[in-house]
């Protein structure tokens, strides 16, 4: 009998695992009672084993001293993920993390199946960075590095949006042509498919560096940011006039995956030193909250949350700061989320045409438009495929399972 193959969909805010076992797709549960997984890790300040999952953002919660890390996928093909720092009590790269991340998912996947795994399909986006090839190449080369290095001694890859089409292109009419739009944490991918209702024809599939990540970072900075000081003015320190407030510091804790990499000394005492010449310091003071007490997850969690609350209701929701001064909270609403993420619309419009365009399919010829991915719930995705295809009957799949079934199905080929 020849050996298993591992489904893997590695995400970049969650991920999970499937076997194909007598023809049906079988999700298995890699975390404690869920098909899916938080892509994050926690490492112990004295050393304790990595936790992962639920369990790394329970230890960050519950004020245990650490380090927390999410989002690590966005760092695939930068140098940054090979860069050697110190994180709960040794020296590491990212790339060591995601490779004993991987190994952990095969270590679960084999304890739950009683299967030895060393073959994997993995999902990819159809582009890691958008318009810089070497640097997409670097990115899927460190990727198979790790699941090399987790054990896996085979290793294919399917881009997301195909595999999620082979799971998901029954929710359409036999016969149809359909455009899967897959909004995950880090990129938007698309795929325009042909379905005779058992088989699938990939037409094209493109994708752009885009995800839910990037919509919390937008929010963040213009809803939460603005109470720790962005925006802000500085006063010179020698003459008159006022200079603007950098941004870099606001923009990275914005921006899940180099959250950890402010808390240094050298970040504090540039914010300390903004805090003396800042026209409102009491801002800035909370600034350094956040990185003293190395509170940038919490909040990042609490932007999350706002953005979610926002997205399911027109009333006025919150993103709760309290974590960092009591009381404080930053209002948001569907209006005002919309106005931070408007810039995005073109983009992702932009890249479902030109997905078109590359099948030679008009936008009227689509009958049906598949949603996948956890950032395909947020409102504008689904307005902006809706306007591109006006005939097209809009389906939401299943918005965090479909990829990993598809390419459980892919592994039988």
């Amino acid at each position: 009998m020849p050996a298993a193959t591992l489904a893997i969909d590695f995400g970049t805010s969650n991920s999970a695992a499937a076997v194909l076992q007598n023809g049906e797709v079988r999700r298995l549960r890699i975390e404690a009672g869920d098909e899916t997984l938080p892509t994050a890790v926690f490492f112990p300040a004295n050393g304790g084993a990595m936790r992962i999952g639920t369990a790394a953002a329970e230890a960050l919660i519950g004020g245990e001293d650490g380090r927390y890390m999410r989002a690590l996928k966005s760092v695939l093909g930068t140098a940054l993920f090979h860069e050697p720092r110190r994180i709960g009590g040794a020296r590491r790269t990212l790339a060591e993390i995601v490779t004993a991340f991987l190994a952990e998912v095969k270590a679960r996947a084999e304890a739950q199946t009683g299967l030895r795994f060393t073959r994997a399909l993995s999902g990819r986006p159809v582009h890691f960075h958008s318009d810089d090839p070497a640097r997409d190449a670097r990115a899927e080369a460190d990727l198979r590095a790790c699941y090399a290095a987790a054990g896996f001694d085979e290793l294919a890859f399917r881009f997301e949006p195909e595999a999620a089409a082979l799971a998901a292109h029954a929710l359409g009419e036999p016969g149809q042509i359909g455009l899967i739009v897959d909004i995950g944490g880090g990129t938007s991918d698309f795929s325009v498919y042909r379905s005779d209702g058992t088989r699938v024809q990939i037409l094209a599939s493109h994708g752009i560096r885009l995800g839910g990540t990037d919509f919390d970072q937008a929010i963040s900075l213009d809803h939460a940011m603005p109470l720790l000081g962005h925006g802000g003015k500085l006063r010179r320190e020698m003459g008159e006039g006022l200079l603007p407030m950098p941004n870099a510091i606001f923009v990275d804790l914005a921006n899940w995956a180099k959250i950890p990499f402010l808390y240094t000394p050298e970040t504090l005492r540039s914010v300390r030193q903004m805090r003396k010449l800042a026209v409102k310091p009491q801002l800035l003071a909370r600034l350094e909250t956040v990185l003293e007490h190395e509170l940038g997850h919490e909040l990042a969690f609490a932007v999350e949350r706002g953005k979610i609350a926002a997205n399911a209701d027109a009333g006025l929701a919150q993103i709760d700061m309290a974590e960092i001064e009591p009381g404080l909270a930053a209002p948001i609403s569907f209006t005002t989320m919309e106005m931070a993420l408007e810039g995005y619309r073109a983009d992702l419009r932009n890249a479902a045409a030109l997905t078109l365009a590359q099948a030679g399919i008009a936008p009227e010829a689509i009958g049906a438009v598949i949603l996948v991915g956890g950032s395909s719930l947020m409102s504008l995705v689904g307005q902006e495929a809706q306007a591109l295809c006006p005939a097209a009957t809009l389906h939401r799949a299943q918005a965090f399972t479909a990829v990993v079934d598809g390419l459980a199905l892919a592994s039988a080929a």
